[in-house]
């Protein structure tokens, strides 16, 4: 049974379900039969770039990787707004004004921290048990509560001739670009929709780490798991690892608490040798089982 995470670039029109769907099928073809897969944070069909998916033991993790800070790389498209906030929609509102690079630069410093954001009324959040996009669809109208979220950078890479101006963005969990690029649009006073929407980054994981849809599918023809296939600890190195004896990994096995522990408070991974055995939360030298994975390969 494989542990671990694949990375996938993620093209244009796959949804994140079917990129999961896509591993699946590709690790049955390849005999390791019914494998356990889920993946750390929906990444929209109109959107490409980083989406984490989770193998056996590090299905427990996509928690984390959902609550985790994502970098994007999105372009701005001046004069039009659409229902969607992207491509797909139909256009809601015009407007003449195109702004100069030093304008759009001037008001990013007021998106950048923490913000209040509405999001897009085509998005997944739950309405009274509804998604919101399937009311939006059956012409129901929504209104959408703003929520805090923090933009952690928010940068100008480029400004072309069209007026086109792309961003990277930093973000915290919750974050939805969509309603950032109307948002900024609206503060230049335009309007805008995003044309191009690309993660290269989730969590603790880059584009330098993910592979094609067709290098995937290599699997499937029989290639290697492990030329694709990153280790369950690596969704685990933005947070510090304890390194356990027998005695003391026994106990955390066990769930119980570890006391007398060296260790800085907050969370932490503990491991025997390489091999992860739990996530642990240290509070005063105590360290508690948060989630423990079991893994075969770890020596009793």
């Amino acid at each position: 049974m494989p542990h671990g995470w694949i990375i996938l670039d993620k093209p244009l029109e796959l949804g994140s379900t079917q990129g999961v769907a896509a591993v699946k099928r590709n690790l049955r073809s390849g005999g390791f039969g019914k494998v356990k897969v889920g993946h750390g944070g929906t990444l929209d069909p109109l959107a490409t770039g980083v989406l984490p998916i989770a193998l056996g033991e590090a299905t427990k993790l996509t928690g984390r990787m959902l609550d985790s800070d994502k970098v994007y790389h999105f372009t701005v498209r001046f004069g039009t707004e659409t229902a969607t906030l992207d491509l797909e929609g139909e256009v809601v509102a015009t407007s003449d004004v195109r702004p100069t690079r030093a304008e759009v630069e001037a008001v990013l410093a007021q998106f950048t921290g923490p913000i209040s954001q509405v999001p897009p009324v085509y998005s997944a959040l739950k309405i009274d048990g509804e998604r919101a996009y399937d009311l939006a669809r059956a012409g129901v109208e929504v209104e959408m509560k703003s929520r805090e979220v923090t933009i952690h950078a928010l940068e100008l890479l480029d400004f072309d001739a069209e007026n086109d101006a792309t961003l990277l963005a930093e973000v915290s969990k919750g974050t939805y670009i969509r309603s950032l690029a109307r948002d900024i649009a609206r503060a230049v006073g335009s309007v805008g929709q995003v044309t191009m929407l690309r993660r290269v980054k989730a969590g603790p994981f880059d584009l330098s780490q993910a592979i094609s849809l067709d290098k995937l599918n290599e699997i499937g023809q029989g290639a290697p798991l492990e030329q694709v296939l990153l280790p369950l600890e690596a969704g685990l190195d933005d947070i510090p690892a304890i390194d356990l004896d027998p005695e003391q990994a026994r106990a955390v096995r066990q769930g119980r608490v570890l006391t007398g522990m060296a260790c800085e408070d907050g969370l932490h991974w503990a491991r025997v040798g390489h091999v992860p055995l739990a996530l642990v939360e240290l509070t005063g030298g105590d360290a508690r089982v948060v989630r423990g994975f079991n893994l075969t390969d770890v020596a009793e």
